[in-house]
């Protein structure tokens, strides 16, 4: 599947979805940031058009050098949109939603940031650390937040970055990390030797995640 993928980094989101439907297996990628490495496992099987938006912003290297802009202990950490001068990345059209999948938010899981228009997701995501039910779908009319993998290993990472001083920085709210939280890369890789599911805890109600 990986040499599969390389060799489509210059291709279209399309041709990667194709690809994607004919394997089932998990995609991983490796996020390396200044706190240390986050390794994902993609779901192609469940959310391909969403796994092909983001595995191309990721062979694009849309990522690297952006930085984890949103941060809410007992909620989520969200990144992927915004430079560490708080400058916004030009992004692609939009992928329609995928939130019906049967994946769930659960604490570990990668997801996509949007507006309220459900089929705005670009290139932000957001780890969820703890579980979110509630940004489950749960109807058309109220589709929650797509579900499109999971945090193998590096969930202390997350969990540290969960925890990092926060300010208000120019958004309106205090959720801004006042050191930034650099992605410096992220890479597909090979799977890793292990898999761990993601761990799961009691809910924590919060305001959903936004683009």
């Amino acid at each position: 599947m990986l040499k599969r993928l390389l060799t489509l980094a210059g291709a279209s989101v399309l041709a990667f979805q194709v690809a994607a439907a004919d394997d089932a297996q998990p995609i991983f990628v490796e996020m390396i940031t200044n706190k240390g490495n986050i390794t994902l496992a993609l779901e192609p099987e469940k959310a391909p058009n969403t796994v092909g938006n983001f595995i191309q912003y990721v062979v694009d290297g849309h990522y690297d050098n952006l930085i984890f802009h949103r941060v809410i202990p007992g909620f989520m950490i969200q990144g992927g949109g915004w430079d560490s001068n708080l400058v916004p990345k030009e992004t692609r059209a939009p992928v329609n939603i995928e939130s019906n999948n049967g994946l769930s938010n659960d604490k570990g899981t990668i997801a996509m940031a949007r507006t309220s228009d459900p089929n705005s997701a670009t290139s932000q995501f957001f780890i969820n650390t703890v579980d979110n039910a509630y940004l489950n779908y749960q109807s058309d009319n109220n589709p929650g937040y797509t579900v499109f993998g999971h945090v193998v290993d590096g969930m202390d990472v997350v969990e540290a970055i969960e925890q990092v001083p926060t300010s208000n920085r120019g958004f309106g709210r205090s959720d801004v990390p006042v050191e930034p939280v650099i992605i410096e890369k992220m890479t597909l890789i090979e799977a890793p030797k292990t898999e761990a599911s993601p761990e799961t805890i009691t809910p924590a109600p919060e305001s959903a995640p936004a683009a």
